[in-house]
């Protein structure tokens, strides 16, 4: 009898292996599909990599419904720590590492800006239209916490399709503003996400609203610090032990491992993982990507962009056969009309959303700036209100950790919001996604003129004194201290006085902390290594 048992597990154990490495395969096989087409459909107007691989999930989630008989739309069922341990950390942090420190620090409070105060607004104004409209729809027992996690889950943009299109040298500052805004936008949306299930929001009063924006501070503060100190703890362990001369592979493996360690870390002190990887992303590229050898600095840059790529795409593929998804879908088949009306409901405050701090804050931002071209135009910012219309990864990461256990529900209710927030996610990057290309070249159409205003600009921008907090150029260091003293006109002397808080912090960040921590011009010298001839540059 034993043995019979014994025999009928290991059966059952062959035969579940079996289908997980056909499940591996035919995933892994769909991932290149959506890279190869991806390629293909490079020069359309229409399409992009996020769309294609949306477009490949239906159409497999459809092929395999037909072969099971309507039973499933996947290939393997995931809940939602697979987008929070595994795919979202190489996405945010790889945005910290890739982004142009000089545009983004210089941009920087206008970034944050629209990335906390508008993400705030949009995170208010749809928080009370779901709390005033839902309720008199009756999809179920939400709670306010429910319904304020709605306002955290579509206050999360993706721009990854506008980014696609934008070309940061020919419009820097509306590229940072994109850029920057997206990943600070995605960390804000997950601190109040966070913050949210922190508290006992049933019985809310003027302490507990106190309590819960004191934590917001907190978990923004203490995850920005935390991503500064494990990026700076990678520069340092680097720069002493130099593992470079004996080892490169040990050097990306430090810098990969700390990294992912960091995102680990404040999950685990429950502060935001997200913002900490994405400041150790920024300390990392300033710091400790100057302290390796030239071949991992090759290897790094290339290998963090492919598994940032590659968790996108793997995302948006899962997204595209969830859609389809029959467990969902019939706790909504009865009543068809309220799913259409729920995610008609939420697009339009997204659109609201969007809109009621794009313009006014543009508006005031303006307003602090002393030319015409440092101004944001009204089609730089119908461009930057359009870029945060769509939703993607961390939209629906924070729907299926708020609303679903394991990848599975069974209250309508919950079901109900899944759905819509596929919906939404579905329209906005299939819709709103394929018509952006059309949109940006009717707005910002590419003329020679702007082309060469651009490479002026740009060539002033470069002698000029007008320096990142992070700053990251091209240029000597002796060659930024001179530009310091030696302003190219009186006019932008009194525009733009020289000791700014940046100027401070260059010659903090020169005289201390990069002796002790490494980066340009700083670089570790040892005897035959590829750092050797750059000693004194």
């Amino acid at each position: 009898m034993e043995e019979d048992l014994v025999v009928r597990v290991g059966v059952v154990s062959s035969t579940s292996d079996h289908a997980s490495v056909v499940s591996i395969n035919l995933f892994v096989a769909l991932l290149c599909a959506c890279i190869v087409i991806g390629h293909l459909l490079e020069e359309n107007r229409w399409m992009n990599e996020s769309i294609t691989a949306l477009a490949i999930g239906l159409c497999t989630g459809v092929v395999i419904l037909l072969t099971t008989n309507g039973k499933s739309s996947h290939i393997f069922v995931s809940n939602e720590d697979l987008f929070f341990i595994y795919l979202l950390p190489p996405i945010i942090f790889n945005a910290g590492f890739q982004v142009k420190k000089k545009q983004f620090f210089r941009n920087f409070m206008t970034i944050m800006l629209f990335g906390a105060v508008g993400t705030l607004i949009s995170f208010v104004i749809i928080s009370l239209g779901a709390i005033g409209l839902f309720r008199k729809m009756n999809i179920g027992p939400l709670e306010i916490g429910d319904f304020l996690a709605i306002g955290a889950i579509f206050s999360a943009t993706d721009s990854v399709c506008t980014l696609q299109i934008l070309n940061q040298d020919e419009t820097p500052l509306l590229y940072s503003l994109v850029f920057g805004e997206g990943v600070v936008n995605d960390a804000t949306s997950v601190v109040f996400f966070n913050a949210i299930q922190n508290f006992d929001l049933e019985h809310i009063d003027a302490g507990i609203a106190a309590k819960f924006i004191g934590n917001f501070f907190y978990l923004f503060v203490s995850s920005t610090f935390l991503g500064a100190f494990a990026g700076l703890l990678s520069a340092y362990i680097i720069k002493k032990l130099y593992f470079g001369r004996h080892s490169t592979d040990r050097e990306v493996a430090i810098m990969v491992l700390m990294a992912y360690f960091s995102y680990m870390l404040a999950e685990l002190l429950d502060l935001s993982g997200i913002l900490t990887v994405f400041f150790c992303g920024i300390v990392m590229s300033h710091y400790t990507w100057h302290n390796v050898t030239e071949s991992s600095r090759i290897t790094t840059k290339h290998a963090f962009a492919t598994m940032s790529f590659i968790a996108e795409v793997f995302l948006f593929l899962y997204v595209g056969m969830d859609a389809l998804d029959i467990e969902k879908w019939r706790f909504v088949s009865s009543s068809p009309g309220k799913s259409v009306c729920l995610s008609s409901i939420l697009l339009a405050l997204v659109l609201v959303g969007r809109a009621a701090f794009v313009f006014p804050l543009s508006f005031l931002s303006n307003l602090t700036r002393k030319t015409p071209n440092e101004k944001i135009t009204f089609n730089q910012q119908v461009t930057i209100w359009w870029a945060g219309l769509m939703r993607g990864a961390v939209s629906i990461a924070l729907a299926y950790k708020q609303f679903t256990s394991s990848g599975h529900t069974q209250m309508p209710g919950n079901a109900m919001m899944i759905t819509s927030t596929i919906t939404v996610v579905l329209f906005s990057t299939m819709v709103f996604g394929m018509m952006t290309k059309p949109l940006i070249r009717l707005l910002l159409p590419p003329t020679g003129k702007h082309l060469a205003h651009m490479a002026s600009d740009l060539s002033a921008t470069s002698d000029s004194f007008l320096l990142p907090l992070l700053g990251n150029g091209q240029g000597s260091e002796i060659e930024t201290a001179q530009s310091l003293h030696r302003p190219p006109s009186l006019r932008m002397l009194l525009s733009k006085p020289t000791h700014t808080v940046h100027h401070y912090w260059r010659k903090f960040d020169d005289s201390f902390m990069r002796p002790m921590f490494g980066g340009r011009g700083f670089t570790p010298f040892v005897p035959g290594s590829p750092t050797e001839t750059s000693r004194h540059f």
